[in-house]
Parts: C-alpha cells; sequence; structure tokens
C-alpha cells in the first residue's frame, strides 16, 4: 500500500534509468566505483555518467549535464562537491528525475554553511517532486535481478537475499554489508540514509513493510529522528515481520544533571530503548548479535514459552548453554515421565536423561537420531538447542544430517551449536542449508533465543484501552493559571494538583512556626512526620530536612526548632509540613518527564531515597495502556519485595497503577507539565489506603 512515507520511492530503489553526477575516470574516485558497481551488479537499464570533462566513463557514453542526456532519468547519483550539490539537483529536478541518492558530504553535519545548504537541498527536493537519500551517505542497493540497482561506493556486493538494512553511517555501512555477507545473510535492499534531509528510517520501514521481498529489516540507528513517526510505522510493520535494530548512544552523561530521580534514570539511552521494544523492534547490542538474530527469524519460529531443552555430547557446553538460558530469563524444560523413560532406553547408562540431556562424547549420529527422536516429541518443549563438540572419532556431517532429519517437522526453534575442527565446517554447512542456525558458543545461541521468545511475547500482546477515571480538571486548571512562570511549584500547589486528579496524599497541615507545628499534629493524630519545605530544597533527605515518628508534642516542638534554624540558614522562606504516619509497608515511584524527542517518558519502581541508588525502575514511553502499569512492575527486579514475605502482607500494588494511569491524564491534559515525581508513593496491605506522602512537579511557562 502506498502511503505519504512510501511514495516516491520506487524511483530510488527501482529506477529503470540512472544518472551518476560526478562519474569519474579516475581510479580510486567515489564517482568510479559508484559506475562500476552499477555496471558489474548488472543494472537492468542505462546508466549515464555524467562529467563535463570526459566522454566516456568505464567504457559508458558520458554526458556534460544531466539535460544533456536524451532519455528519461528516475534516479540521479550526486558525487559532486558540496557547493555543486544545489546546481546538479536543481537540473535533475527540472529533467524529471524521480530521486537523488547524494553521496556528498558537507552539509547538516559541518553546521553553519551546511545547514544552509541542506535547507536549500530540501526545498529544490520539496518544489520538484523528488524523494532524497542522504545527502552525506553511501548509497543505496537493490539485489533484485530485475533492477540489480547497486548505486553505492561499497567494495562489498551484497548476497541475494530476503533482509533490508539501513544504516545512518556510511562509514559503518561498508563493515555492515561486509559482515553481513561473511555470515551468509543474503540483502534484498540496503540504503545509507546520511543526513536525513527527506528519507528517514521510517519512511523506509514502511516501503519494506510492504515489500514481498523482504522478510527481515535491520537497522543501525544513532538517533532515533522522528520519534512519535517512527513508533506509528514501526508497530505496524512489527507485526508482519521482524525489526531489529542496533542503536548506538547509550550514555547519557546529561542525565546526571536532572533534578529529580525520574528525570536522572530516565535518560536518553532508557528513552530509545523503551521506544523501540514498546514497537516491537528487538534491539541487540551489536552487529554479530544482529545477523545471528535475523538468521533464526528468518528460519525458524519464535518460541512460545520459556521451556527450553539442551541436547549435547559434552557435559561442560551442556552447562554453558543452561547457565546462559537461565541467566537470561529463560527456563529449562522439564521433560515428561514418558521421554525420560524412552532415553534410559536408547542411550548408554552414563548418559543423562534429565535436561541438559547428555549424550557423552561418543554420541554418533545414530545416538542423536535416536535421542532427537525421543524428546521431539515432548509437548512441554518451546525451543531445542543442540549442542555437538566435534569429536575425531565422530562423523560430523552425519551427526548433522540426523539433526536436520529428526527435528524437521518439530514446529518449534531448533539451534544448533557446533564447537571443534573435525569436520565441523560441513556440518555447519549441512544445518545452515537446512535453516537450522549455528553458533560457535553456547552464551550467543542463549541471546538469540531470549530475543525470538521477546518477539513472541510482543506479538501476544493486546493494547487495553484505558478506562474513564474521575478527576477534577476545573480545580487543576485553577491551580495551574496562578502559576504562570516556570519552575517546580511550591508542595502543596504540587499535592493539591495531583489531589484533584485522584491521587490520594496523607493528611498534612502546614506551619510557619513550631508552636503551628505542634498544634496540627494534635490536629492530625500522633505519630506524625515533620518536614521542611522551601524553594530549591528537592531533595529533602539530603538536607536531613525530613523527621519521622514523633509521637509527642515536644519531639515536635523540638524537631521544627532544629529544622527553621538548621535550614533557614540555606534557604529562604523555610516553612514546615506536619503529615499523618502513612500505614503502609513498600515505598514506590510514581514519575514522568518530557522528553524533547520522545515525549512523556512515564516511571514505575521501587521508591524512596535509595531509588537512584538501587535504579529499580522501570520506563515507558507514553501513552500508556490499562496494562503498562503492571507490566512495568513485573519487570523489576525487586519485585518480589511487593508481595508477601517474612509475615508481611502483599502490598496493593493496584492503588500505584491506579496513581500512575492518573498522572499520566494530568500530563497528557496539561503539556505545561514538564516533570512530576511522586515519591514515596506508600502502598498498604491490600483492602488498605495507598497514599502518597511526597511529590515535585515543574512546569514550564505559560
Amino acid at each position: 500500500m502506498v502511503t505519504v512515507r512510501t511514495h516516491g520511492l520506487d524511483g530510488i530503489f527501482r529506477p529503470r534509468s540512472i544518472a551518476v553526477v560526478g562519474a569519474s575516470r579516475r581510479p580510486g574516485t567515489i564517482g568510479r566505483q559508484v559506475v562500476a558497481n552499477l555496471i558489474a551488479g548488472g543494472f537492468q537499464g542505462p546508466v549515464y555518467p555524467v562529467n563535463p570533462k570526459a566522454e566516456v566513463v568505464l567504457s559508458v557514453p558520458a554526458f556534460p549535464s544531466v539535460k544533456a542526456i536524451p532519455g528519461p532519468v528516475d534516479l540521479a547519483v550526486l558525487v559532486v562537491p558540496p557547493d555543486a550539490v544545489l546546481v546538479a539537483a536543481e537540473q535533475c529536478g527540472r529533467k524529471g528525475v524521480k530521486g537523488l541518492v547524494v553521496i556528498t558530504a558537507g552539509f547538516r553535519e559541518i553546521g553553519g554553511v551546511g545547514i544552509e545548504r541542506e535547507d536549500r537541498l530540501r526545498a529544490i527536493a520539496a518544489k520538484y517532486g523528488m524523494r532524497v537519500i542522504g545527502p552525506n551517505c553511501m548509497g543505496i542497493i537493490n539485489t533484485d535481478p530485475a533492477f540489480a540497482a547497486n548505486a553505492s561506493f561499497s567494495a562489498t556486493p551484497p548476497p541475494v537475499g530476503s533482509v533490508a538494512m539501513v544504516s545512518q553511517s556510511g562509514a559503518l555501512g561498508e563493515a555492515i554489508l561486509a559482515d553481513a555477507a561473511n555470515a551468509g545473510l543474503g540483502v534484498a535492499m540496503f540504503a545509507s540514509v546520511g543526513n536525513r534531509v527527506d528519507v528517514t528510517a521510517a519512511d523506509l520501514v514502511a516501503y519494506w513493510g510492504d515489500d514481498p521481498q523482504v522478510k527481515v529489516i535491520l537497522l543501525y540507528l544513532e538517533t532515533v529522528g522522528e520519534p512519535q513517526e517512527f513508533v506509528q510505522v514501526a508497530r505496524a510493520v512489527a507485526r508482519k515481520k521482524p525489526i531489529i535494530a542496533v542503536k548506538s548512544g547509550r550514555s547519557d552523561a546529561g542525565a546526571a544533571a536532572a533534578s529529580s530521580h525520574t528525570g536522572s534514570i530516565a535518560g536518553a539511552d532508557v528513552a530509545a530503548d523503551t521506544l523501540l521494544a514498546q514497537c516491537g523492534v528487538l534491539r541487540v547490542d551489536n552487529f554479530r548479535d544482529m545477523f545471528a538474530l535475523a538468521q533464526a527469524l528468518l528460519n525458524q519460529p519464535p518460541p512460545s514459552g520459556r521451556n527450553m531443552l539442551v541436547v549435547t555430547n559434552a557435559g561442560g557446553p551442556g552447562i554453558l548453554a543452561t547457565d546462559a538460558i537461565v541467566g537470561l530469563g529463560m527456563e529449562m524444560a522439564s521433560l515428561r515421565p514418558a521421554t525420560t523413560r524412552t532415553l534410559r532406553r536408547v542411550l548408554p547408562a552414563e548418559a543423562s536423561v534429565h535436561n541438559p540431556v547428555d549424550l557423552i562424547a561418543s554420541a554418533d549420529a545414530a545416538r542423536y537420531r535416536a535421542a532427537l527422536k525421543a524428546v521431539a516429541k515432548d509437548p512441554g518443549i518451546d525451543g531445542l538447542v543442540v549442542l555437538f563438540v566435534s569429536p575425531i572419532m565422530i562423523d560430523a556431517a552425519a551427526v548433522a544430517q540426523a539433526i536436520v532429519d529428526e527435528t524437521r517437522g518439530f514446529g518449534r526453534p531448533v539451534l544448533a551449536c557446533v564447537m571443534g575442527r573435525s569436520r565441523g565446517d560441513e556440518a555447519q554447512r549441512i544445518l545452515q542449508q537446512a535453516g537450522i542456525p549455528v553458533f560457535r558458543y553456547p552464551e550467543d545461541m542463549a541471546t538469540t533465543l531470549r530475543l525470538m521468545f521477546r518477539r513472541h511475547v510482543w506479538l501476544s500482546r493486546r493494547v487495553q484501552p484505558l478506562r474513564p477515571r474521575k478527576v477534577d480538571k476545573k480545580a487543576a486548571t485553577k491551580l495551574l493559571a496562578a502559576h504562570g512562570a516556570a519552575g517546580w511549584l511550591p508542595a502543596a500547589v504540587a499535592e493539591a494538583l495531583l489531589h484533584a486528579y485522584g491521587i490520594p496524599f496523607a493528611p498534612s497541615r502546614r506551619a510557619g512556626s513550631a508552636g503551628d507545628a505542634v498544634t496540627a499534629a494534635h490536629e492530625l493524630g500522633f505519630p506524625v512526620v515533620l518536614k521542611a519545605e522551601a524553594p530549591g530544597l528537592l531533595h529533602k533527605s539530603e538536607y536531613r530536612a525530613v523527621r519521622t515518628g514523633l509521637r509527642s508534642g515536644d519531639e515536635v516542638f523540638a524537631a521544627a526548632e532544629d529544622l527553621l534554624r538548621r535550614l533557614g540558614e540555606e534557604f529562604d522562606d523555610v516553612a514546615l509540613q506536619v503529615q499523618a504516619h502513612a500505614p503502609g509497608h513498600r515505598e514506590v515511584l510514581l514519575g514522568m518527564t518530557r522528553d524533547p524527542r520522545y515525549g512523556p517518558l512515564f516511571a514505575a519502581g521501587l521508591g524512596g531515597t535509595q531509588v537512584e541508588l538501587l535504579r529499580d525502575v522501570a520506563v515507558r514511553v507514553g501513552p500508556l495502556d490499562e496494562q503498562d502499569p503492571a507490566e512495568m512492575f513485573a519487570t523489576l527486579k525487586g519485585k518480589a519485595l511487593l508481595g508477601a514475605f517474612r509475615g508481611a502482607p502483599a502490598a496493593e500494588v493496584a492503588a500505584a497503577f491506579d496513581a500512575l494511569l492518573r498522572l499520566q491524564q494530568l500530563v497528557v491534559d496539561f503539556p505545561r507539565i514538564a516533570e512530576v515525581e511522586v515519591n514515596p508513593f506508600i502502598l498498604a496491605a491490600r483492602g488498605r489506603a495507598s497514599v502518597a506522602v511526597d511529590c515535585r512537579l515543574r512546569v514550564e511557562a505559560r
């Protein structure tokens, strides 16, 4: 289906004729390499070198300009100096060229004049309706024999296949193509998008999503340039075919300067990571994992459960595989009694018939056949891992063929690990030709399995629409209207805003003196908590500005006097808050920070004063649906602390789910809210009232 995003891209990837503007006769130049690649790749249409100083380039007649070309031109590859790009682009537009690939650098990446040059290129393209890849890129490739368009300066022509690849980096693009070829991964299309003056990763994902030739999409991203557009496209396409990404830029020094716990934890990479995960993109750490996962998903179904079985002929690799599988959140399958009885019957006494099934070093093809025939019938297995360390006395090729034969029609993923050199290469070739991914080490295989299962989980998830919640938007509007300046709102105002949206707080009173604090404590009832408040006092624990468990008027008075005296030396307008003791027994954090690229990022996790130390927080890009909060808390490493343990009852976590969705409704209704955090939100035992006891909220100027 043609959309605004994919319109005109056939002119780039399926051109009938190509002009290379800046074609060169000089060996070693990009202009010559592009022409050479088009000719060597077997492009089916005419190639027009454009060079005013040459009559022929690589035995192909050249033309002094684009307008001098006698026939129509679908695609023009620009390899001229940056100052000449705009003139060439204008000529292409007048010629009726459908697409440009601008390999030339010297645009936005250099700043100043480069930014102006890029803006003018964008305007020219829009004027003539041309789609543009680049500038500052290495070109595009389509291996479909009907087009065979290698309009790049790549030194590695990729083998034909079913994978489409996009790289934001031209230099890395060359390495990606070379490594893909070495990994035996065939390529359908490739694009190096460079500065993305027009065509983006989202455009290409949409284009390839409807292309039957493309089965898997691979991305190398430095930034997610248009996050909201990317999410919409990726969510739709990932339902049809896997999308795998390497995203660089994991560090984010700027997060250290954030004022709230939420802001410091929800850094740029956390935002990118959760955004990719939420729209079904499988993020990997490196290209090795990317290619391995692509091979697996091209040939094997994702596992529908976590239960993995390991069959091996060596104890050590079997233990390594087990450790890796369990360590990555998968589980070792328990074999049915009937399966273990069969294994005992067909295996020697020294073999292990429990998971991992160890056939011992003397296992030959016949033993592998017998064992795999038995386990393949067990319905409790979600995935099968077959390890083979190739000893010199065993026919490795025969073992490989046995694995292929006995797992044919298994219906669940089968991955193999071949270790050792004795005919290991031949065994690997047999397995790969049958569509069984082969790994060198068990740890890499476990990583691939985990990512395959993650895809199954994402495909199985269905959005649960939000249910309506009663809020007092009028009261919140009035509160915000009274504070037009940017900055952190007074604590009492922030609390009132959240309360208007149904987030409960422990009862409290404000006091200006120690005597007033004592009066307030008697009104609330002991025990109470006493807190200092002042403009700029965000992290109270750092200034010892909170006193808990105060059980008498004398204790309240003494604590109030100390806080007013000590903090009055550092802050202006110090006031006091007296708060009733919250009866809950677990502390969690709920928060939002508005990222300029990704929009609202919502955080939920274990709270209190140690949140940045523990960093046990789940982050998701909004909007959240009804089940997101539960899924966020389920991913916490310390989630068991919210359940019943050591005689303490389980916490009412559902109260935190509701509060987080109410917080979302508040920030959606009021885009001025840039950052908000409720910490701690104290969870009571089930059936009792959970309440917030502290919050902070920052707004942008009205």
